[in-house]
């Protein structure tokens, strides 16, 4: 009997999907480390190879202030001492809180936000899957109802985690899918509420004043829930993902990043640059199509993949 392949693992998929982000900085990053000496020139070098992977400008001078004074007060002369120091650091950067999945081991409602196109729908969709497959009754809001291509998409997600969807016809009040997903959520005794949100940025206002009706909605009818609000972040527009970040965060209190289509993009760093200058804690990142493909965010695993530590 032939003998099915063996599934690969995450930490693999990983590593292959940051393949392209991992060569935007292999080789400038090793060759610094190899000039055999601390000097202006390396300093130099190594910020121009910081901010050119996406890290981001203020992770970057925060990290070569650093740097510098501990070279200065341990007489460090062996930039493989440096290498190590910088690379802890931006692990210790990316930690994610002790409390960070909370909402997995309590009664949640998660918020869903971010423009379209990132891959929204289907991120709520597999996280429906995903808490489906650990035994949890979900019901999702199809609150996004001025796309109605998302409606469709989120039937079919639904289907597969044999959760309930509750929509409303195109161009309904978001608020008042939620208000009727709440209900189904406290009917069915379910473990989660994901809302699926429109993804609009150009008229800041009315995303604000429409999220904030929808919270008004969730605290109120369903006071008991463990809130989440979580953007989602397509990592293939680099300094747009962070800029999106940044105007979500000003109209709604985000509690967590979510990074899609890590595979294939060179500019996997900005999952660094955004947890640093707003200090929103990455808690999902894609690497693929399929369900097992949104995993949580490991610290050590993404820094290991980018930099080619193992």
């Amino acid at each position: 009997m032939e003998e099915k392949p063996k599934k690969e693992g995450f930490f693999a998929r990983l590593k292959r999907g940051l393949q392209k982000t991992r060569e935007t900085f292999a080789a400038g990053f090793e060759a610094v480390f190899t000039n055999g000496k601390i000097d202006e020139e390396f300093y130099d070098d190594l910020e121009e190879v910081l901010i050119t992977g996406d890290i981001g400008v203020r992770m970057t001078e925060q990290l070569m202030t650093d740097m510098r004074e501990k070279v200065a007060a341990e007489y460090i002369v062996d930039p493989k001492i440096v290498k190590r120091w910088l690379l802890d650091e931006i692990r210790r950067e990316m930690q994610t809180p002790p409390d960070a999945y909370r909402f997995e081991k309590e009664k949640a409602a998660l918020l869903i936000v971010g423009v379209n196109g990132v891959g929204k729908t289907t991120t709520v969709g597999k996280l429906a899957g995903k808490m489906k497959d650990e035994g949890k009754r979900v019901v999702i809001a199809a609150a996004d109802t001025f796309r109605a291509a998302a409606g469709e998409q989120l039937m079919e997600w639904a289907r597969r985690a044999d959760a309930e969807l509750i929509g409303g016809r195109e161009g309904a009040d978001p608020a008042s899918v939620v208000y009727d997903a709440t209900a189904a959520a406290k009917a069915r005794n379910a473990d989660m509420l994901l809302v699926d949100t429109a993804g609009r940025l150009h008229n800041k206002k009315n995303l604000m004043m429409e999220l904030e009706k929808i919270n008004r909605i969730i605290t109120r009818e369903y006071a008991d829930a463990c809130r989440e609000t979580l953007v989602v972040l397509d990592a293939t527009t680099g300094q747009n993902a962070l800029e999106q970040a940044r105007q979500f965060k000003e109209v709604t209190d985000l509690t967590g990043i979510i990074l899609t289509k890590m595979d294939g993009t060179a500019k996997g760093g900005i999952a660094i640059a955004i947890q640093s200058e707003l200090k929103v804690p990455v808690k999902y990142i894609g690497v693929g199509e399929g369900i097992d493909d949104l995993q949580k965010f490991d610290a050590d695993a993404f820094v290991d993949a980018i930099f080619d530590t193992k």
